[in-house]
């Protein structure tokens, strides 16, 4: 029956693996020492011609995953891929003996071998290991999936990433340019005279951000605890006690929805610089953001999801000139005057709806809870017009202050704070503040948030007591940010989803079938 081929698959597989024991060879051998990596391989001697080949005779031992196996009586070839490159090997019986050929004709593709002999080039030019032996150092008695050379099921590639990494050549690269990316994000700061730290990732109080968090317990101690949501409030700690630039890469948990932007766990990088303001933030980025591009890219420009996008210009506008900007209806707009005035905001929301209810009925309308702030309509209403149209590098600055706990109010508007976020390709990259160093405003906003939680509100910020003590013993003036590193790879990745730059995304349970 179609359902028993799998078993009798791995039950072949199992056969074979007992047969390559009789045979003497230890099956799951400790190590094997190899003179040269696949990579290696190619780098070092692609460019010799198969007469320098012959004439140096180049000894190697290498091992790698089979791929393919085609043999022909007594020979074959084989490729055999591992560190994102792969090589051909040639095995002959009289060159490796009966029992190394055996071996040869008992592999099947996903098993790891090491193999011995010396480089030339086939008739075809392929420089190939010519073998001499061979040693067997893993079975794979799984068979690789069917059609498993273009894998694209997304559930098997993200829920057996070592599958997908086998499968499909750029996803190896995905993650090799992540790597970049972080070690050129650490160059910069680094050199920029911040010190790298690491702070609590299970956490008292859930702070730094507004999000609603995973709790755990500690038994010992019989507490509840939160997986941090940010470092924030750690790393403004840290400038009051002195540490006047301070950086960390860090993991973050928030127990919210998943989408192609938000993943429950994520990579964060935040900095504060003591003495500086978001205006100085946003400078730092310019140049942060270009000195990674540079690093892992060679350009200031690059391709996402269609559209050339170039780091050489910043575009900045205010919330409320963005709203203006991007309103739907052109000409019937609110003016920025409008937008200074509290019930204005729910006046063009309610415009906002209207027009979608008419023109656009598939749009999402801007929610409106009974008692909402001006200043969480206006957001509303920005995430609504203008996200979509954010695709070239774009700082939206002065936000209202109610969605804003942790920012400084603007000298001129104390209904707006010093806050910035950055978009590229219609996300949210980072976001920015002049912090709140005023123990005694810091806690009329914890108190206005804890406010919000009593009302319901699972997002809401928690009065953080020693938080203010910290600040009561003087914080400089600062700036401090977040970039999302996730999506920083999406881009320079042009990764449609943050699945694909995400190891190990978080699935549901993987569903088992009772039918046999």
């Amino acid at each position: 029956m179609p359902t028993d081929e799998p078993e009798n698959l791995i039950a072949q597989r199992k056969k074979k693996l007992q047969a390559i024991a009789d045979l003497g060879f230890e099956i799951y051998p400790r190590k094997y020492d190899v003179t040269h990596t696949l990579a290696e391989i190619l780098s070092q001697y692609s460019a010799l011609t198969a007469e320098e080949l012959s004439a140096q005779k180049i000894a190697v031992r290498v091992a790698g995953r089979v791929m393919t196996i085609r043999p022909h009586g007594k020979a074959g070839f084989a490729h055999l891929q591992g560190g994102g490159a792969r090589l051909q090997i040639y095995a002959r019986l009289d060159a490796i003996g009966e029992r190394d050929f055996e071996l040869f004709k008992l592999l099947d593709l996903g098993d790891i071998i090491g193999v011995e002999g010396y480089l030339f080039r086939t008739k075809t030019g392929e420089l190939t290991v010519h073998a001499d032996h061979l040693v067997f150092l893993a079975k794979a008695l799984l068979p690789l999936p069917e059609k498993w050379h273009g894998l694209t099921d997304v559930e098997i590639r993200y829920r057996q990433r070592y599958l997908d990494l086998m499968a499909n050549a750029d996803v190896r690269r995905i993650f090799d340019r992540r790597s970049r990316l972080v070690r050129a994000l650490r160059e910069f700061l680094d050199a920029e005279g911040y010190l790298e730290v690491e702070t609590p990732m299970m956490q008292p109080l859930a702070g730094g951000a507004m999000a609603r968090p995973f709790v755990t317990h500690h038994n010992a101690l019989d507490i509840d605890l939160f997986l941090r949501i940010a470092p924030e409030l750690y790393l403004k700690r840290l400038t009051v006690g002195g540490l006047d630039r301070v950086y960390e890469i860090n993991r973050n948990f928030r127990n919210e929805g998943i989408s192609t932007q938000h993943n429950p766990e994520f990579t964060m990088l935040e900095f504060y610089q003591a003495y500086a303001d978001y205006r100085d933030m946003m400078a730092l980025t310019e140049r942060l953001l270009r000195h990674v591009a540079q690093a892992v890219l060679g350009s200031l420009e690059f391709e996402y999801e269609g559209t050339r996008i170039s780091l050489e210009k910043f575009e900045r506008y205010t919330m409320k000139e963005a709203v203006v900007a991007f309103w739907p209806e052109p000409g019937q707009g609110p003016k920025l005057a409008d937008l200074g005035e509290p019930r204005a905001s729910l006046r063009w929301a309610e415009a906002y709806n209207a027009w979608a209810a008419k023109s656009a009925p598939g749009r999402e309308p801007v929610a409106l809870a009974p008692g909402t702030a001006p200043g969480v309509v206006l957001q509303e209403l920005f995430e609504k017009v203008a996200e979509e149209h954010l695709v070239q590098p774009t700082f939206i600055y002065d936000f209202p202050l109610e969605v804003s706990p942790l920012a400084k109010q603007k000298p001129e508007d104390p209904n707006l704070v010093e806050r910035f976020e950055l978009y590229i390709g219609r996300m949210e990259i980072a976001n920015a503040f002049s912090e709140l160093n005023d123990p005694a405003e810091q806690r009329d906003r914890f108190e206005y948030q804890q406010m919000l939680r009593e009302r319901g509100d699972l997002t809401a910020h928690a009065v953080d007591e020693d938080y203010i003590r910290a600040l009561s013993y003087g914080m400089p003036p600062a700036g401090g940010e977040g970039i999302g590193i996730d999506r920083l790879a999406m881009l320079f990745t042009n990764s449609r989803s943050i699945r694909d730059v995400i190891l190990f995304p978080l699935l549901r349970p993987e569903k088992h079938s009772d039918e046999h």
